[in-house]
């Protein structure tokens, strides 16, 4: 059984569209898999939330989130200023071993960068290592991307946790010089394999022509 953590760089780097893409490929490659999202912010009680992203383009059925925080903030501070309870590292491991012993795959899909705190006192990266999972980071094409890139692996490896891979998380249709240095410069300087790059856009596409496609962006590190 194998359980990867996504996480980004930061926010909005595309950790929801790398997630259904890496559950597309593992699916095709005929593994069971299921995908967790312990925490979602900004998004009120009933509407569709990023689970509902990765089922619509890779067709995972097998979906948990353990906590949803109406406020668009980090997990904690969007906890305490709704009044609601703090997830702990405890239910989150107990949520991602349930699935992993009825899963060939799970992904744990985290929330804004590697050092966001999940509870009161935990990080993706605790959670990872609790799981005995190895992080796969999702980063960005431009200018700033390798400083971030390096930092975030240092940070999983200074936890003893393994870093699985980098992937871009939106590749522009017409990158620039800094975005093909990048694209070259990423593995050399973090020390970490480029697993691909998620091309802009692919969010939107229909189920089928997501996951035909998905084989082509990303690699699977099991």
């Amino acid at each position: 059984m194998t359980v990867l953590v996504v996480t980004g760089t930061s926010t909005d780097v595309g950790k929801t569209v790398v997630t259904a893409a890496l559950a597309a490929v593992a699916e095709h490659a005929g593994y069971t898999v299921a995908v967790c999202k312990p925490a979602q912010t900004g998004i009120a009680p009933g509407e569709p939330g990023d689970l509902a992203d990765v089922t619509r383009l890779s067709g995972v059925s097998e979906v948990v989130e353990l906590a949803r925080y109406p406020e668009p903030l980090g997990p904690v501070t969007a906890a305490r200023r709704a009044n609601m309870a703090l997830l702990t590292l405890a239910e989150v491991v107990a949520a991602i071993e349930d699935l992993d012993s009825r899963h060939d795959v799970v992904m744990v899909e985290g929330a804004g960068g590697v050092l966001v705190r999940l509870g009161a006192d935990f990080t993706v990266i605790d959670v990872a290592r609790s799981v005995g999972a190895a992080v796969v980071v999702v980063t960005a094409a431009g200018l700033g991307t390798l400083n971030h890139s390096e930092l975030t692996v240092r940070a999983i490896e200074d936890a003893a946790v393994t870093c699985a891979g980098l992937i871009i998380g939106s590749w522009p249709h017409q990158p620039g010089l800094a975005e093909r240095c990048n694209r070259d410069d990423l593995g050399e300087v973090t020390g970490a394999a480029l697993l691909g790059a998620i091309p802009e856009g692919v969010g939107s596409l229909e189920r089928g022509a997501f996951i035909a496609a998905a084989p082509d962006w990303v690699q699977l590190p099991v």
